[in-house]
Parts: C-alpha cells; sequence; structure tokens
C-alpha cells in the first residue's frame, strides 16, 4: 500500500522515453561514497536503457562542467551520494547551466544534508528525534556524554551511508569516536543511542511507500551491514500493523516536507522501548545498489526496479510542462 504525502506535489507522468531527451546518469563523484555512488549509477543506467531512455553514464570526479555543458544533455539523474552530491552542490550546478535534474532543489539538498540543521527543523516543528549535542572537538563529547549518558551515537555532520559513525558504550572510547567523526567534518553530533527498532520509509513522488524494518548482528544498520552484508534482514511491510504503519508513514512525509525535499528521498527512524517513532535523518539521494532500501519499499508497493529509475526520471520534469497521462491525455500546461 502507498500513501499519500506532500500535499504540493504530484506525478508528472511521462510515457514516451524520447520526451525524457539525453540524460546525464551522475555517478562516481569525490565523496567518500564514490564506491556505492558507482554501483548505484551502473544499476540506474542498465534499466534506464533498457527502458529506451537515451543516457550516458557521467563521472564528475573525471570530467569538468565545461565537457558537461558541451555534452549537450537534457537532463540528469543524480546518484551521486553524499558531499558534492547530495548536499545541494551539483543541483546548484545544473540550475545554474538549466539543466533538469532528480530530486530535491538546492535548499532542502543541503539541509537534509547537514545533520545539525536538520535536527534543529525538526525541533522547531515537533517531529520528535533523538537527544543530541553539537561536537567541535573532545571536550564538548566528554560534556555532552556526561549530559546523554551512553551508549551514544557519534557521526560526522555532513555525511552519509554510516560513513564516520561509531557506538559508543563507554567513556575510553569517546575520544577514538569524536576523533573518526571530525576526520570527516568540522562538526559532529553525537546521540542519544535508541535501542529498539530500526525501521525506513521511502517517498517517491508525493506517495509514503511501505516501510521497511531492519535488523542486522552487526553493532548497528554501518556502511558493511548496508552495502555488503548478506546477513542483513529487511522486512516489508516493517510495522507490526496497519495504525503503526500510518504513523511511520505520516511522520516520514513530515519530516520531509519540512526540509523542503521534493521528488524522491528516504527518511530513517530508531523507536525505543515505548515504541515511538524517532526521526534520524533524511536522505535525498538514497542508494539504489542491490542491497538499497528504496527499491526493495518499491517493489513491493508492485513498482520494478526499472520503473522506479524511469519514475524517478520523471522528478526532473517541472510542474507545468506539458506532457501526458497514461491515456495520451495532455495536462499540467
Amino acid at each position: 500500500m502507498i500513501r499519500p504525502a506532500c500535499i504540493d506535489e504530484r506525478r508528472e507522468v511521462v510515457v514516451d522515453a524520447h520526451d525524457f531527451g539525453r540524460v546525464a546518469v551522475l555517478y562516481g563523484g569525490f565523496s567518500s561514497e564514490r564506491e556505492v555512488s558507482l554501483d548505484s549509477g551502473m544499476a540506474v543506467y542498465e534499466a534506464l536503457r533498457s527502458r529506451g531512455v537515451d543516457a550516458h553514464c557521467w563521472d564528475p570526479a573525471k570530467k569538468g562542467i565545461s565537457q558537461f555543458v558541451a555534452a549537450g544533455f537534457d537532463r540528469a539523474w543524480i546518484a551521486l551520494h553524499g558531499t558534492g552530491g547530495e548536499d545541494g552542490a551539483i543541483q546548484g550546478a545544473l540550475q545554474w547551466i538549466d539543466v533538469p535534474y532528480t530530486g530535491s532543489g538546492v535548499k532542502a539538498s543541503a539541509l537534509a544534508m547537514d545533520k545539525v540543521r536538520s535536527k534543529h527543523l525538526f525541533d522547531a516543528a515537533d517531529i520528535p528525534t533523538p537527544e543530541y549535542a553539537v561536537i567541535r572537538n573532545k571536550s564538548d563529547a566528554v560534556l555532552a556524554a556526561d549530559e546523554l549518558g551512553y551508549p551514544l551515537v557519534m557521526k560526522p555532520a555532513g555525511q552519509g551511508s554510516s560513513v564516520g559513525m561509531t557506538k559508543v558504550f563507554e567513556a575510553a572510547e569517546l575520544g577514538e569516536a569524536a576523533e573518526l567523526a571530525l576526520r570527516f567534518d568540522d562538526v559532529a553530533i553525537m546521540e542519544r543511542c535508541i535501542v529498539g527498532e530500526e525501521l525506513t520509509i521511502g517517498i517517491l513522488q508525493g506517495e509514503a511507500l511501505p516501510s521497511i524494518r531492519i535488523e542486522t548482528p552487526r553493532v548497528f544498520y554501518d556502511y558493511r551491514a548496508k552495502y555488503e552484508s548478506d546477513r542483513t534482514e529487511y522486512h516489508c511491510p516493517g510495522a507490526r500493523d496497519a495504525d503503526i504503519e500510518k504513523q511511520y508513514a505520516d511522520m516520514a512525509i513530515a519530516a520531509f516536507d519540512e526540509l523542503g525535499c521534493s521528488g524522491w528521498g528516504r527518511v530513517d527512524f530508531m523507536s525505543g522501548k515505548d515504541g515511538r517513532p524517532l526521526v534520524l535523518e533524511v536522505n535525498t539521494v538514497p542508494g539504489m545498489t542491490s542491497h538499497s532500501l528504496v527499491p526493495i519499499a518499491a517493489k513491493r508497493a508492485g513498482i520494478d526496479f526499472e520503473e522506479l529509475c524511469w519514475r524517478i526520471l520523471e522528478t526532473s520534469v517541472a510542474a507545468g510542462t506539458v506532457v501526458t497521462d497514461v491515456k495520451g491525455v495532455a495536462y499540467g500546461a
């Protein structure tokens, strides 16, 4: 079942692959998530090509913006994860050269990538999120740990895929965890560790996809659990009943909208012993690998991988553009 989501967003249906024009699948890049991005991008590229889209892989780490302009692309499917891809940088560059792109805009991408500022917005909007502290050095970490108590989660403020993240169980581990997180960013975030169920909700074109509950034998759902382990289990839908499923979907939509996100994405949650969902973060360019969560949820909703990639590409079609619905009737002008 797919639940309605963002009030102001609707699907702009494209029927003919030729209407997309020449499409650049942006992948790779310079971030710590480069290898995952290469996998995501290649999977997207192959899916789009199988549907007749004139898609081409493009790695910004190997070819510059002037070459991109000269290549004459009509739109971009952003499969860049992490810094440079999810933080508004590539979105801003594409807007500057007037090339439509998939997913959220510049401001929303930057806010979602910045865990500190997104936390501030969640607090202001009364969206439940784990208690946290902003960390700039080891001294900050010690003071925050005394206030929050153990166990804790330490992570960089602007990374994804759990890069630089550590679960801290005692004071002796605190310094190393802070050093690791601050290696990636000038600012880190420390959260009270919620011991309970981990769920995620994908959002696609104004609708919430079925929830996924994640179970991993590792300490937490880290990089290896996400992309390398075959022991991680995914339960979809992940909520225990329809009422809880709706609660997660509604909260995911609220968090997504609060940051101004659009097109597609994923909202991650933890729930403690009381079962109360707490928003961890919003991802504006989730993974599209064989282990990735949005494709799993979409499949449960009856959307195969090729159709999912097509529909995400539709998010590059601006509202107001004349397209046709599945019956060939034009609308949107």
